[in-house]
């Protein structure tokens, strides 16, 4: 059972998976706090790609959003005053998509979950992306960790399975047996759930973390993002000859270093240091670097680059398979 390995590996009582994490966060809402009101602060309202928002959400699953705090700062003390007999639940959700810097504060689970136990409010958290693994061993970024807010007291968490974790689309929701009992019960549960070969998979990534020394090889995502950069720099000496063979009478070719964005709304501010094979016409026309990546992305098997500083950009991070490349690019 997919709940029995998210409680293993978190520590959480049990959990529920739905279809993505927008999905996870609005059923969450309507089965907690339904024609209730919601505490956020104002700098955890966040938008992500296809126009989700947190605000339109919460409004959709029949809920009154309560903002509390500025952009950047936020106390607890805010959350306090904002609390009456119409709160239905203390809410924080993970900026995984933008930073804020400077002048700041914010409340942390711990502080928000002792107010929640003295007011008798839940209080939940949205991670968007989570990671079941300290990220800093590898090397890479901190990322809230939901077995952290779980032992912290917080009720519910929600966050995506794939992403950070590596897995399928899918979202997930851990918390109380009591809770999430509920939430398998409402209405939209059914309208949202995963389907079988979602469970499949998200099963099969979930079994990867029970052999953690293991996980920097057997899991993609992790292997990817933890790929020392002269390794990238030693696939780009090996193809740029042949490139430079085919593509040098209408551009220059080279091999530079670059910074990979780890994107999909994950570390929002952190680049990887990479290196990728660069296009820049020699005609100086941009409609030529714009035609030669159309044309790439509309092969078979697609390749896609970047447009950057005049030039196109293959990042040679996500490539495993040199001669694969050759071949889709009919060399």
């Amino acid at each position: 059972m997919i709940s029995d390995l998210l409680s293993e590996l978190t520590g959480a009582e049990a959990a529920c998976i739905v279809n993505n994490n927008a999905a996870a966060v609005m059923l969450m809402l309507a089965t907690v706090a339904a024609e209730r009101e919601v505490v956020v602060s104002r700098g955890e309202l966040v938008e992500i790609g296809g126009a989700f928002r947190v605000p339109d959400v919460m409004r959709q699953a029949g809920c009154r959003l309560v903002e509390v705090g500025t952009t950047n700062r936020t106390h607890l003390r805010d959350y306090r005053e904002a609390v009456n007999e119409q709160t239905g639940l203390l809410m924080k959700v993970h900026t995984s998509n933008y930073h804020i810097e400077g002048f700041t504060a914010s409340v942390g689970e711990e502080d928000l979950v002792a107010l929640g136990r003295e007011l008798n409010i839940p209080v939940a958290t949205d991670l968007g992306s989570g990671s079941l693994i300290d990220l800093q061993e590898y090397g890479l970024p901190a990322e809230p960790m939901p077995q952290n807010l779980i032992a912290a007291g917080v009720d519910l968490v929600t966050f995506s399975g794939d992403k950070l974790l590596g897995g399928p689309q899918a979202g997930i929701i851990l918390g109380s047996r009591e809770w999430i009992d509920k939430i398998q019960k409402h209405p939209l549960k059914r309208a949202l759930r995963a389907g079988k070969l979602t469970l499949a998979a998200l099963e099969a990534t979930l079994r990867l973390y029970q052999q953690p020394d293991r996980l920097a090889y057997s899991l993609p995502t992790l292997r990817l993002l933890t790929r020392d950069a002269d390794e990238m720099k030693t696939m780009a000496a090996q193809l740029l000859s042949p490139l430079r063979q085919y593509y040098g009478e209408r551009f220059f070719v080279s091999a530079e270093p670059c910074l990979s964005q780890i994107g999909s709304g994950s570390l929002p501010v952190d680049r990887l240091p990479s290196y990728a094979l660069t296009f820049a016409p020699k005609d100086g026309r941009g409609r030529t670097l714009e035609a030669l990546a159309e044309g790439w992305r509309a092969l078979p098997v697609p390749v896609i680059g970047r447009l950057q500083e005049g030039k196109l950009w293959l990042d040679l991070r996500c490539l495993e398979d040199e001669e694969a490349l050759l071949e889709v690019l009919a060399l």
